[in-house]
Order: C-alpha cells, then sequence, then structure tokens
C-alpha cells in the first residue's frame, strides 16, 4: 500500500496541526506561480516587502489566513538561489510542502502520534531556519512530518527521541528574520523516506522531477485536510 492510500484510510484520526479552522471562509489560498502578476515586479529579496505581498494578497480575497503551495512551481524561490540550486543552473521551484501563512507565535501540534526524529537550525537566508521532523507509525509503516520556519525558543527544548504525544505543542510560528527571514509561516511537509538526513530535508525540487518528488512526498493535505486546496 502506498503511503498516500495508507494516510486516505486512516484520514479521520488525524488532529490538526494549527489551532486555526483551515476551511474557515477567512483562509484563502495564495498563488505564487508565474500566473500572479502581482509576483512580476516585487522585491522579494526583501522580506518586508514580500510580507507586504502576503498581506495584500489575503486582503483581496477578505481572507486572514494564506494556504496553498503543494506541487506548486513558484518564482519566489528566485529570492534565495544559492540556497535552491547553483546559480548558473536551473533552480529548484516545485514546491513540495504546504504553506500556512499566518502570524507568528501559532502554536504548531502535533497531527497524531510521534518522536522527534530531528532538529536544525537551517539558517540560511531563505532557508527553513528553525526545523523540526517528527516520527510517527502506522500500520507498521514509518513516515515523517517536516515543520519548518519555526521560532528558536521553542525548537531549542527538542532532542531526538523525544515523544510527542497526538495534540501536543511542540513549537511556533517563528517571526523573521529567525525563520530563514520570510513572511511568517508554517511550511508542512510529509516524507515517506528520510533518505539518511538529520534535521533537514528537500522542500523544493526541480519541475521535471516531480513524478519522483509526489511519491517521496504526498499530499500534506492529507493530514491537514482543508478544503481550500481540494
Amino acid at each position: 500500500m502506498s503511503l498516500s492510500a495508507l494516510l486516505r484510510r486512516h484520514s479521520a484520526e488525524f488532529g490538526p496541526v494549527l489551532p486555526v479552522d483551515l476551511n474557515s471562509p477567512q483562509v484563502a489560498r495564495l498563488d505564487f506561480t508565474a500566473a500572479n502578476p502581482l509576483l512580476d515586479h516585487a522585491d522579494l529579496r526583501d522580506t518586508a516587502a514580500f510580507e507586504e505581498l502576503v498581506q495584500q494578497l489575503l486582503d483581496a480575497q477578505e481572507a486572514q489566513i494564506g494556504v496553498g503551495g503543494y506541487l506548486e512551481n513558484r518564482v519566489i524561490y528566485r529570492r534565495s538561489p544559492g540556497v535552491f540550486g547553483d546559480p548558473s543552473s536551473p533552480s529548484r521551484s516545485l514546491h513540495l510542502g504546504v504553506d500556512v501563512w499566518l502570524r507568528a507565535g501559532t502554536p504548531v501540534l502535533a497531527p497524531l502520534d510521534a518522536v522527534v526524529h530531528s532538529v536544525a537550525d537551517n539558517n540560511n537566508f531563505g532557508d527553513y531556519g528553525p526545523t523540526v521532523i517528527l516520527e510517527h507509525s502506522l500500520e507498521g509503516t514509518t513516515f515523517y512530518t517536516l515543520y519548518g520556519h519555526l521560532g528558536r525558543r521553542e525548537v531549542a527544548l527538542l532532542r531526538p527521541d523525544m515523544i510527542v504525544e497526538k495534540g501536543t505543542t511542540f513549537a511556533e510560528v517563528g517571526p523573521h528574520p529567525e525563520n530563514g527571514d520570510w513572511p511568517p509561516h508554517l511550511h508542512f511537509q510529509i516524507i515517506a523516506d528520510m533518505q539518511g538526513r538529520q534535521g533537514d530535508f528537500p522542500g523544493v525540487a526541480l519541475p521535471e522531477e516531480k513524478k519522483t518528488w509526489a511519491a517521496l512526498c504526498p499530499d500534506p493535505n492529507l493530514i491537514l485536510q482543508c478544503q481550500h486546496l481540494i
């Protein structure tokens, strides 16, 4: 059975990742692809300007929280080409997680029982910043969830192999610049195989490798269950 099928089978068992209703009309999907003309002239290296852009996109839809990004071919990664590939080569731009754009300080919860797999502060500009990876098991299958752009204070308290029960707050959405210098948001990603990595995992891939990475990182909405992402 594929991990996606396993997660669908257990969909009724997952708790929220954030203490907000992601099916509320105050939630809207944000587009960070080349199809969005507002991105044409945005100064994405200026985090304050980027945050104003996020707010503009939310205001246009009368929303307070933004969601989106899974398998989206984004232009926003041009802000930090050194993180997402060699600047002289085609950059990675296919987003492998879901981003939830909301205020810094929002608690982050474990959607099911877990142990801490690894923790790191990926503190390059445009990177994840403080990052937590949880390890889960369902029907004997091990898989992982990654939480990026967190706050340093809470993440500093975590250690590998610590038990995190379903519904427990284990981190918070981080402010910039400590969150990798992004407008506040949570990057949430499901991973089938960590491939030996610790505290980090690609959240963006080359578009031509979509099939491979989609199999390795199933749709996070299988856990989030947000109607705005369907």
